[in-house]
């Protein structure tokens, strides 16, 4: 079961509950949610969603709603060098300070940061944004943890941590610059309940970016290859720290295109991740800047 922000053919827009290929939208003037936090955030996410079903007049198929960014006002936070790959990957890009992101891979700490803010997410069929001052610029699929107020794992869903590769080589501490930018996170489609995910052990990741129509880079990988547990990134993220709105926490990347690939305006990135669906997003540049 799968909850999720929708826009109808009417331009209206809801919460709506998924199951199967079925979509119902919850009203709101008979005392549904109005926004996606209220139905996440409830003691039993999955009752409410229930109700919010078996309420509702008519089903539609999801092919007949538009979805949108999975997020209300919640930050976005990210989780950096938390599978083998990241690590290498790092190392690669910062000749300087490779040894630094060796030592977060095995650290106590993990490396955490704040991605984005609602105003610069996107959601599905929109386009993820290269940074003007960038030429090295690679999207991380991620899977994202959806968090409630008390940093309970209420759900998940798709994230792209798009990242500025060169900028962050250059040196460590531009890390917010190379991360957090107009359009550098894409989230959606919807919000897959905890308790309907497969085993995290079994949950494959897979990256495809076409460009001109044709596949220009291929990569997978399973969240079983991560360094941490999820719950142990929860527990960093929420030391001295309070989301009343509830937070969602990317939890890195495990592909990494080769050093010679960078996105380019024009280009489809469809991120698929097991137990939740698929992320297509387009690309473009920035403009104005750098």
């Amino acid at each position: 079961m799968q909850v999720a922000r929708v826009e109808l053919s009417d331009g209206s827009r809801g919460i709506a509950v998924i199951d199967g290929g079925a979509l119902r939208v919850a009203d709101a003037r008979a005392g549904g949610p109005q926004t996606l936090s209220e139905l996440l955030h409830a003691a039993d996410p999955v009752a409410r969603a229930r109700e919010i079903w078996e309420r509702a007049k008519t089903s539609l198929r999801t092919e007949d709603a538009r979805f949108l960014a999975p997020i209300d006002d919640q930050e976005v936070w990210g989780a950096g060098v938390t599978y083998k790959r990241s690590q290498v990957a790092r190392r690669e890009e910062s000749k300087e300070a490779g040894s630094f992101y060796d030592r977060v891979y095995t650290a106590d700490r993990p490396e955490l940061f704040l991605k984005a803010t609602p105003s610069r997410v996107v959601g599905p069929g929109q386009n993820v944004r290269l940074r003007g001052d960038t030429r090295w610029c690679v999207p991380e699929p991620e899977l994202a943890l959806v968090l409630n107020p008390r940093l309970d794992i209420v759900g998940y869903t798709i994230g792209d941590d798009v990242s500025c590769r060169d900028i962050e080589g250059e040196n460590p501490l531009y890390l917010p610059q190379a991360k957090c930018f107009g359009g550098c996170c894409a989230l959606g489609p919807a919000v897959t309940l905890t308790a309907f995910m497969p085993p995290r052990a079994q949950i494959g990741i897979r990256l495809k970016i076409e460009r001109d129509g044709r596949p220009a880079y291929t990569g997978t990988t399973t969240v079983a290859e991560m360094a941490r547990p999820l719950e142990e990134l929860v527990s960093w993220l929420g030391r001295d720290q309070d989301f009343s709105s509830g937070v969602i926490l990317l939890s890195g990347t495990g592909i990494v295109p080769p050093d010679d690939f960078s996105l380019e305006p024009g280009d489809r990135i469809a991120i698929q991740i097991d137990g939740i669906g698929t992320l297509t997003t387009g690309v473009e540049r920035r403009t104005g800047s750098g």
